[in-house]
This record gives C-alpha cells, sequence and structure tokens, in this order.
C-alpha cells in the first residue's frame, strides 16, 4: 500500500476497535419493526453482551458513563454511541436486504446501535463470561 492509511477506494470501515450490543437492544427493535430481522450479524460488532430478551430501551445508553468488566482481567472503557450505516441493511447470507434496519435505528435513536469503546485492561475473554458495569 506504500504509505497509504487506507486503500483508496475503502467505501465500509469499522469506526473504533470494539463494538458492542446488547441482546436487550435488538429485542427492543424487534418489537418496535416485528416484520424486520434484527440478527446480530447485521451489526457486525465484536460482542453480543447477552443482557436478556427484555425489550427494555436501548440497552448500552447506561453504559455510557461506565467501565465494563468482561471476565477476570478485562475493562472496557470509553465507551460512546455506535453509529450504525447502510451495511445493516445489505443482505447477508439467510437475511434478506431491509431498509427498515437502519430506518428504525434513526427513528428511535438517531441510527445508534450499541457502543464503539476501547480496551482499558487487556486479556482473555471466554464465552459466558460475565460483564459487570462496574463503574
Amino acid at each position: 500500500m506504500r504509505g497509504e492509511a487506507y486503500p483508496p477506494h475503502r467505501d465500509f470501515f469499522d469506526e473504533e476497535v470494539l463494538h458492542l450490543v446488547a441482546t436487550g437492544t435488538l429485542a427492543f427493535m424487534r418489537n418496535l419493526r416485528p416484520g424486520s430481522d434484527f440478527d446480530p450479524r447485521r451489526f457486525r460488532a465484536n460482542f453480543y453482551i447477552d443482557t436478556g430478551d427484555e425489550a427494555d430501551g436501548f440497552v448500552e445508553d447506561r453504559w455510557l458513563e461506565g467501565v465494563l468488566a468482561i471476565g477476570q482481567q478485562v475493562r472496557i472503557v470509553g465507551m460512546r454511541p455506535a453509529i450504525r450505516c447502510a451495511m445493516t441493511t445489505h443482505p447477508q447470507p439467510e437475511l434478506p436486504h431491509d431498509v427498515n434496519i437502519l430506518r428504525t435505528a434513526w427513528q428511535y435513536h438517531e441510527a445508534y446501535v450499541g457502543v464503539f469503546a476501547a480496551v482499558g485492561a487487556p486479556g482473555r475473554v471466554r464465552l459466558n463470561d460475565p460483564v459487570i458495569l462496574v463503574s
């Protein structure tokens, strides 16, 4: 690439190191637009945090000022709302094109779904590690 930061025609990119989405947020969005499939694959997150399927708003909003502990070592910091783009509407294996995915995010949450974040303390993450909002 000879010193270029990005390939010259790169159209889609991830904005931050981490993207986290709560299962409760996806459940909430399903209730807002029952005809659409808010499958986690549409959002390309690094982590899907199991907050249950109770549709209680955009769960990640409660994390914005805090630190998430994942397991014994990992700390997630610097969380801010993750704005989503048209990639969420594109067809994927077993998922049809659906403009209502992004339309719902725009209509109810200014296109934010999940949070972007950084690693405050590194470590190993294992499936089913507890996730706790520590501050």
